[in-house]
């Protein structure tokens, strides 16, 4: 065979295998590509989506609780004036059943034996009860430590005359009741509770004044209890 035709067919030969060598890559190349391509449509696809979804989440709302902000209510004070201790016996009872803070009224000037001698005109009370200028009796204190944080005031003072004892008038019209309830109680060996209580809640500054009661000089437990429990209900 002609020399020049053997290099010929080599040369064809190498041409087509260079050929398809080109081919082959070129088509894995392209493959490659499109996968890529695709790939990458996916992943865009994807994070699309999910930013729609948190996009369109509701977002949780930290809601803060309810705060309680009431004060502490149903605190009770039992304030008294007593002249020979039967008004302190009863009003240290009735603190004790209710489980309340107690304040005694106590005058600058204190009432002596003699100055609670009613048979006597010339007594201090005798004199106080005929003179009404003489009532305005000055106090050691009038003033109750944590005031506004009771929302009950039970008042106890002894008879005098038909009328609660007039320091505890002093008293009364020194405080502000305003918001608060407010029941008198009386010791009495003969006398009933009157009027005592709604003269003094004429002379208070507000509250709300319910009906008293009257005891005796020395009334048992009992009587003491039975009042105290219908407080409760």
């Amino acid at each position: 065979m002609n020399k020049k035709v053997i290099i010929g067919i080599i040369i064809v030969l190498i041409c087509i295998a260079i050929g398809c060598i080109l081919f082959f890559t070129l088509n894995n190349n392209q493959e490659s590509q499109n996968q890529t391509a695709n790939i990458n449509e996916e992943n865009s696809t994807t994070g699309t989506n999910e930013s729609q979804e948190e996009a369109t989440e509701t977002p949780e709302t930290n809601e803060t609780p309810e705060t309680n902000t009431e004060t502490e209510t149903g605190k009770t004070l039992v304030v008294y004036f007593s002249a020979q201790n039967h008004t302190e016996a009863v009003a240290e009872k009735i603190a004790q059943n209710l489980n309340a803070d107690i304040f005694e009224i106590t005058p600058e000037e204190e009432y002596t034996s003699d100055d609670l001698n009613w048979n006597d005109e010339n007594s201090r009370v005798s004199r106080e009860h005929e003179d009404e200028s003489l009532r305005n009796v000055a106090l050691v204190s009038t003033t109750v430590e944590n005031w506004d944080s009771y929302d009950t005031v039970i008042i106890g003072y002894p008879i005098w005359w038909g009328i609660a004892a007039w320091p505890v008038d002093t008293f009364v019209e020194a405080n502000d009741f305003t918001g608060k309830t407010v029941i008198p109680f009386c010791t009495s060996s003969s006398s009933g509770l009157g009027q005592s209580g709604e003269l003094l809640a004429e002379k208070a500054n507000g509250g709300e004044w319910l009906e008293g009661y009257r005891f005796s000089s020395n009334p048992s437990d009992s009587d003491i209890n039975e009042w105290t429990d219908s407080l409760k209900q």
